[in-house]
């Protein structure tokens, strides 16, 4: 827990020296690796592991964009204000340190549960382009938006495919109507959504921009809001 506590430290001080950002991300890194190690496994289970991985993901995935938008502050203040958030989160989550039930035992699932967080990482990378872009720091912020919801639903895609594979070695279905399956549904339209808007010449850069805002808040509800609130089978 120290390690995830200094890379939340590390998180706010990077809003006076920018490498902080990735000393954080270093710090988070080492703290998943340990954690898995002491594990014996992935540790993707519960919200504590799996918000920290999210956050870890977020700042590895900008890399590429701050290169990019060197010149724009804004930006980095934004992942650093989402890491800090998903990190304070983390720390105050239980932690499962118990072994995986049978039905968790297969790369299936582990693949699906890493690709699924990638894509998150994407997605609010998305949001915070798409917030810069409302307000006017950068015309390019439009097209980066755009590549980062295109690359994140690559990814989302893959998730679900190889989450009915695990469903179906698990409760021989590949697809089960719990709100879980339901929000994913709703969010891999969403972004389909957006994906084919950009086509569309009516639908201006704003509009979009307000889209993959709005696209990251169906991402936490689904994630969180449906884990928390609703009894689904991604509840372990």
């Amino acid at each position: 827990m120290l390690l995830l506590a200094l890379s939340f430290g590390a998180y706010l001080f990077s809003f006076v020296k920018k490498s902080f950002l990735y000393i954080g991300l270093l710090l988070q890194t080492a703290y998943i690796i340990s954690r898995g190690l002491s594990l014996g496994r992935l540790p993707l289970v519960g919200p504590h592991d799996t918000i920290a991985f999210l956050s870890a993901s977020l700042i590895a995935f900008s890399i590429p964009f701050v290169v990019i938008l060197k010149k724009q502050p804004l930006f980095h203040g934004g992942l650093a204000v989402t890491a800090s958030a998903f990190t304070i989160f983390s720390l105050i989550s239980k932690q499962n340190n118990a072994p995986l039930p049978p039905v968790l035992k297969t790369l299936w699932f582990e693949a699906h549960v890493v690709l699924a967080f990638l894509s998150y990482a994407l997605f609010g990378i998305a949001a915070i382009l798409g917030y810069l872009h409302l307000r006017g720091k950068d015309d390019n912020t439009e097209g980066l938006q755009y590549r980062a919801i295109l690359i994140g639903y690559c990814l989302f895609t893959l998730s679900i495919v190889f989450g009915g594979i695990w469903a179906y070695l698990a409760w021989g279905t590949y697809w089960l109507w719990t709100p879980k399956e339901l929000w994913t549904s709703i969010l891999w339209l969403f972004y389909g959504l957006h994906l084919h808007a950009r086509l569309r010449q009516r639908w201006t850069d704003k509009m979009l921009a307000y889209l993959g805002i709005a696209g990251f808040a169906v991402v936490l509800f689904t994630y969180l809001g449906v884990s928390l609130l609703m009894k689904s089978s991604h509840s372990f």
